[in-house]
């Protein structure tokens, strides 16, 4: 039974995400700038735009044609140019690297922890921070658990915390973060001017 994930804050979103790893690592790529529930609900749009969320399909379409499935209104990411480039480069790697399948990326080799980081972080368009995020939320969420996975997503990993998109269960987890988020950049803001 495949976990059911909250973090798009809609039903049929949340569904794909629950069920399509491929989805749950394109609303990884897409959550930047955007609220968080907007860019997790970023693949279900793009699957009802192409008629399904196809790796192979993204990876071989145009540019053009694909970045007109990100820009149609309204728009899955306020950058759609740039975003879809983005969005077909990672689908292309995992074509390259993976055969299209986003599984392997943390079963291939029955890699530890640090190494499905180091995955992670090799995909288009994932940094540190993002690499990092998304481990916490396979091992949080979806019970892949590789050994060393929450010293490898670092305070991400960490139990009973709010930090990121691996610790959102429903609305007010949701809530917790987005608080989590603002006093962080409230710390930040006081550290580089303090009065």
């Amino acid at each position: 039974m495949s976990p059911k994930l909250c973090i798009a804050q809609d039903p049929e979103a949340d569904a794909l995400l629950s069920s399509s790893p491929l989805a749950l690592l394109f609303g990884m790529m897409l959550d930047q700038q955007i609220p968080m529930e907007k860019a997790f609900k970023g693949p279900r749009d793009i699957a009802d735009r192409m008629g399904s969320l196809d790796v192979h399909r993204i990876a071989e379409a145009t540019p053009d044609e694909f970045a007109q499935v990100i820009a149609e209104k309204p728009a899955i990411h306020r950058f759609p140019a740039s975003m879809a480039k983005r969005l077909q480069a990672l689908a292309q790697h995992l074509i390259e690297h993976y055969d299209g399948e986003v599984v392997s990326i943390w079963t291939q080799g029955d890699p530890g922890g640090a190494e499905v980081l180091k995955r992670l972080k090799k995909l288009p368009g994932f940094g540190d921070q993002k690499a990092r995020i998304f481990l916490a939320l396979l091992g949080k969420q979806l019970d892949v658990q590789p050994e060393g996975w929450r010293q490898a997503a670092g305070s991400y990993g960490d139990a009973g915390t709010y930090r990121s998109v691996a610790d959102v269960r429903d609305s007010a987890t949701l809530m917790q973060v987005r608080n989590y988020k603002k006093s962080s950049k409230a710390q930040s803001k006081e550290l580089q001017h303090p009065n």
